[in-house]
């Protein structure tokens, strides 16, 4: 069963928590902080693999979860991190969050940390110093990436047939490679992509038969609609017609109408156009076809008579096919180097160091609590313990080095003010009874 789209929820590994421990020793008075980290929780990666062409395993499976980090433990040892989850997907996946893509896999054996696992909190022998010899502060192991995610196959081809439901595709198909898709002599017989690889002299093309397209089928009528995301992705597009169209241009218009209102660059995709089921016609007709197609088409469309069945035309055709796909590849490897030499040219924006450090503060009114937010002192208390004071008390004193402190007093917060970051809530007034 051919599936490609679907929607899987995504949880990385929860970091583990760093301990505080003590070391207890005979003959050893007051052996110190010896509390060890928690380890990482595992990442969600994708993988890209030839052996796999439908999403179907992920309708099943719709939960993907890493395993979390295991906690420190005496004697500063760190937890065990936790192991990765590697998804094979097949090539030519997308990976999207809220309709932003994530990851766009487009070669075997191509990985993607899709979602990060959380660090793990350090243990009490992490904050020993001269001051502070006996630290009674460990931290909390980070939660990992949670969320719902879009996946999208779209199918990686040479070249993608189009055209009107029953004008020859996936009979086409049938004959110049080794796939064999359904095929009757009424419309719509093609309900999913089928993908054939056709051999020619010393070369050879992936082929995509995508079913039949409609007047509207950009707009959901008919399976285009649901399909034509397969063409996106292919080099060349071979638009076949029936030659006993009673309005043979029409018809071809009214396919390359869909295609540009599908995507716009579809349009403007190198094109080749092959007039089916011509065995027995007389080339008078044939040639009073070609010659319609021709007044709507690019001037310098190439336009062939073909029959499947008959074998008539084929090696021509795919010959002109493979220098299609061959120039198609080179214009776009040439577009990829340009686009990586400008890869080079500074670009003026806030650091990455500037953007962890920024912060902002805001009164909530109707709660009367103080909203803090920024990376870096989010990161800090999603790692902080609140059972403990001294944990509190260094979250304060964080805040006092950046800044934050101030501008809360400014704004007219006082030690007893509820402040908020993330989801957790503490006071401004230290108090060891907390």
């Amino acid at each position: 069963m051919f599936v490609d789209t679907a929607k899987v929820f995504i949880q990385a590994g929860k970091g583990g928590d760093g301990v505080i421990s003590w070391r207890h020793e005979i003959y050893v008075d007051k052996g110190g902080p010896d509390g060890g980290d928690g380890g990482k929780g595992g990442d969600v990666v994708f993988e890209a693999t030839d052996n796999l062409n439908t999403l179907l395993d992920f309708r099943f499976k719709p939960e993907l979860k890493a395993d979390p980090g295991q906690n420190g433990s005496k004697q500063k040892k760190r937890g065990r991190s936790g192991e990765d989850k590697i998804v094979k997907v097949p090539v030519g996946t997308l990976v999207k969050r809220k309709g932003e893509i994530l990851a766009d896999l487009t070669e075997h054996g191509q990985k993607v940390v899709i979602a990060m696992g959380g660090d793990g909190g350090f243990g009490n022998a992490h904050f020993k110093s001269s001051t502070r010899q006996a630290p009674r502060i460990a931290e909390r192991g980070e939660m990992g990436d949670t969320f719902e995610a879009e996946l999208e196959l779209k199918l990686l081809a040479d070249v993608g047939l189009v055209g009107f439901p029953n004008a020859g595709k996936s009979t086409f198909l049938s004959v110049v490679s080794n796939a064999r898709p359904e095929i009757a002599d009424y419309a719509f017989t093609t309900l999913t992509p089928n993908l054939g690889v056709a051999d020619i002299d010393t070369s050879s093309l992936l082929i995509a038969d995508i079913p039949g397209l409609i007047e509207g089928a950009s707009e959901g009528k008919g399976l285009g609609d649901t399909f034509l995301r397969h063409v996106e992705r292919t080099a060349v597009l071979l638009h076949l017609i029936d030659v006993y169209s009673d309005d043979i241009a029409a018809a071809y218009t009214t396919i390359r109408t869909e295609l540009g209102q599908y995507s716009a660059e579809l349009v403007d995709r190198p094109e080749v156009i092959a007039l089916t089921k011509c065995e027995g016609l007389d080339q008078d007709i044939i040639d009073m076809q070609i010659e319609a197609v021709r007044a709507v088409a690019d001037k310098n469309a190439k336009i062939f008579a073909v029959s499947s069945t008959a074998h008539m035309g084929m090696t021509d055709l795919l010959r002109e096919l493979v220098k299609a796909v061959q120039y198609a590849r080179s214009i776009a490897q040439t577009i990829e180097g340009h686009d990586d030499d400008d890869d080079d040219m500074p670009v003026i924006s806030l650091s990455q160091e500037a953007k962890a450090e920024a912060w902002a503060v805001e009164y909530d009114e109707e709660q009367n609590v103080y909203l803090v937010t920024g990376d870096k002192i989010e990161k800090f208390a999603r790692r902080t313990n609140f059972d403990g004071f001294e944990n509190i008390n260094r979250l304060r004193d964080i805040m006092r080095k950046l800044g934050i402190s101030h501008e809360l007093s400014r704004r007219g917060a006082t030690g007893e003010s509820t402040i908020r970051i993330g989801e957790d809530e503490f006071t401004l007034l230290e108090n060891e009874s907390e």
